[in-house]
């Protein structure tokens, strides 16, 4: 199939209309207001300005909207993301992750143009499990530091080295800071259930409400804690310079590793949420043109000091349930952050990160899959090997590592699987054996017929060997009914092809029968039906057994020559 560029925004716009338009209104409002306290969030704990956040939430969230494959898809940074950033920071700096961020986008892109979408799906579910709450537990351990407000000036991205400095610094909790950092989790925990009793609550999300009200909280008891303000002295109410970061020719080689790790998790990432976002409005996505608006997305963000973004799941869920129904709801939820950065970007300045990290905290919470270890005594040890080591690799070392290896286990498992499925069994021939063509004098078989069942394919090819065991006897002519072979394999073909010819050394003919589409095919492309007699391919089992008939002599009689 063509490439072919078709943003979803363009089956939207014909019959598009003033109800539509209010419905998508009043939903990019309250994304938009949603989006700002965790775009402030998601950034800070990546290790970034609270800036980046915003403006990688607007220029990609206007992108994802405008040009990508979903409806109702809301683009941004998110929080499966933090580990991922940070450790770029850490690691080569704010200047290299913007590259890496613009290299991920032009991974994206080539994949949405190679029309590999469909490949993303190929990841089995065990490997995602694993890798989201791996994730989460990265991320929640990320917000210690500024949860407890412990005294520690940067924090190491390498598992072992932040435990032990953690437990280093542990006696440096602030108190100030702890205690508004639980109430602030206890508030959004039981948001929900305060919104039943208080009615204004009802209409804020839970983000922005904890943000307003521990905000206000920290002003009117001047509380001692760190804010936005302090650490990053306040969010600059104007646009921001546009321009390519200041890379050298010479930075995109160590930036290639980092790169494929963001573009793998935003295609995951992105594809997952417009799944989602599908069973929700009845509608299906375009995963290419998804993934070329996610490779726009992020090579575009890094030219305003944005960062990662990918498709969020919890943004595009809630535009869903308040009413947007096609692009211009994610459009407009863009400008309405642009709006809030232009007009109330000072406020941000009294906003105490004790209160963000509780919001990434419940977000790291909300996002783990926990209720799946629970339900691993339910299932296979490779089902459970698969979660549990993606999801310790990634908390121990890196997602990269994780996927790789989680991809690695299940295609073990899988090839396992599929060899323990394949059989080779040998046919009865009892009825055949009552005619004498078929019997040596002393009454075993010159006929061998087996059935092949399955996939005969690298990780099964050695079953062919049955047939030449000596306790199989010494046949003249063996049948393969390959009635139920419904796929083969190169290797399998290189191991039909070695039968073959060890079956004349021994002088044994070699019938087949019952060929599928596929194998047949693979055995005729190849010229392995050419190296058998005419008339040794055959339509079934009977027609085989009847050119056996053909090809023996009655024995009936004869002398110990014969034999």
């Amino acid at each position: 199939m063509k490439f072919i560029f078709r943003p979803k925004l363009l089956d939207c716009l014909p019959g598009y209309g003033r109800a539509q338009f209010g419905k998508d209104l009043a939903s990019g409002i309250t994304v938009g207001v949603l989006a700002l306290p965790l775009a402030m969030a998601f950034a800070i704990a990546s290790g970034c300005s609270p800036t980046a956040g915003i403006w990688t939430a607007i220029i990609a969230g206007f992108l994802t909207a405008a040009l990508g494959g979903s409806r109702v898809q809301i683009g941004g940074p998110t929080g499966a993301f933090i580990p991922i950033v940070y450790g770029i920071v850490a690691a080569h700096g704010f200047v290299n992750l913007l590259g890496a961020t613009m290299l991920a986008g032009a991974f994206l892109l080539a994949m949405g143009i190679a029309r590999m979408g469909q490949l993303i799906r190929f990841i089995p579910v065990t490997v995602v499990i694993g890798f989201t709450n791996g994730i989460a537990v990265v991320i929640f351990m990320a917000q210690i530091k500024d949860f407890f407000g412990l005294k520690i000036d940067a924090l190491p991205a390498e598992f072992f080295a932040r435990i032990k400095t953690l437990a280093a610094h542990a006696h440096t909790v602030d108190l100030p800071t702890l205690g508004l950092a639980v109430a602030s989790l206890l508030f959004l925990l039981f948001y929900n259930r305060l919104a039943q009793w208080f009615a204004p609550l009802r209409r804020a999300p839970g983000p922005l409400a904890v943000l307003v009200v521990g905000t206000l909280a920290a002003w009117l008891f001047e509380l001692p804690v760190e804010t936005i303000g302090s650490r990053f002295n306040g969010i600059p109410q104007e646009l921001p310079a546009v321009g390519l970061p200041p890379l050298s020719i010479h930075d995109f080689g160590k930036l290639i590793s980092p790169a494929i790790t963001i573009a793998l998790l935003g295609a995951i990432e992105s594809l997952l949420s417009a799944r989602v976002a599908d069973g929700q409005i009845d509608d299906r996505h375009d995963p290419n043109q998804e993934l070329i608006a996610q490779g726009l997305s992020n090579i575009a963000a890094p030219l305003f000091g944005g960062f990662a973004a990918t498709g969020a799941i919890a943004r595009t869920t809630t535009n869903v349930r308040t009413g947007g129904r096609t692009p211009i709801a994610g459009m407009i939820h863009a400008g309405v952050l642009l709006a809030i950065v232009l007009v109330a970007a000072p406020l941000a300045y009294y906003v105490p990160l004790a209160t963000l990290s509780a919001i990434v905290m419940v977000v790291a919470i909300n996002m783990g899959e926990w209720h799946e270890f629970l339900e691993l005594r339910r299932y296979t040890n490779n089902y459970r090997i698969i979660l549990l080591a993606t999801f310790f690799v990634t908390v121990i070392f890196d997602l990269t590592i994780a996927v790789e290896l989680g991809m690695v286990l299940a295609c073990l498992a899988f090839i396992y699987r599929m060899s323990e499925l394949t059989r080779i069994e040998r046919l009865p021939l009892d009825e055949e054996a009552m005619e004498p063509c078929f019997l040596y004098p002393d009454g075993t078989m010159r006929v061998a017929a087996w059935q092949l069942y399955g996939s005969l394919f690298f990780g099964a090819v050695n079953k062919l060997e049955e047939l030449l065991d000596p306790a199989a006897g010494h046949p003249e002519i063996v049948v393969l009914d390959m009635t139920r072979l419904v796929q083969l394999d190169t290797t399998g073909l290189e191991g039909l092809e070695n039968l073959l010819q060890k079956l004349k050394t021994r002088n044994c003919t070699l019938l087949v029968c019952g060929l599928n589409a596929q194998p047949g095919s693979l055995l005729r492309r190849s010229g392995f039906l050419g190296h058998l007699d005419a008339g040794n391919v055959c339509a079934d089992l009977d027609a085989a057994l009847a050119r056996a008939r053909s090809l023996l002599p009655d024995l009936m009689g004869g002398g110990e020559d014969d034999y």
